[in-house]
């Protein structure tokens, strides 16, 4: 019930582009149940939104590895692999 509780307000947090809070909601329902892989895929969503791309991607690893067929953490997954190679180019050209 409680999970329930914190992914719904993790969901509001996005929806309102609190992100940071957001990815607080879902670290706090992760402590309940790490099964649960859209918690996951959301987190991963807020940390593409912070640039966090790396934390991004390895949310998705980690739901690639209990579902493998999780096309959302195959996209997003993409997306965080997109922002590393951006960032590595920018860094490049400094």
């Amino acid at each position: 019930e409680k999970f329930k509780t914190l992914k719904n307000e993790g969901n509001d947090c996005v929806k309102k582009g609190k992100y940071e809070e957001a990815v607080n909601k879902y670290s706090e329902c992760m402590k309940l149940n790490t099964e649960e892989c859209t918690i996951y895929t959301n987190r991963a969503l807020c940390y593409l939104k912070l640039y966090k791309y790396e934390e991004a991607k390895q949310d998705c690893d980690h739901v690639l590895q209990i579902e493998d067929s999780n096309i959302k953490a195959f996209y997003r997954r993409a997306l965080a692999y997109k922002g590393l190679q951006v960032r590595k180019k920018n860094m490049a050209g400094i």
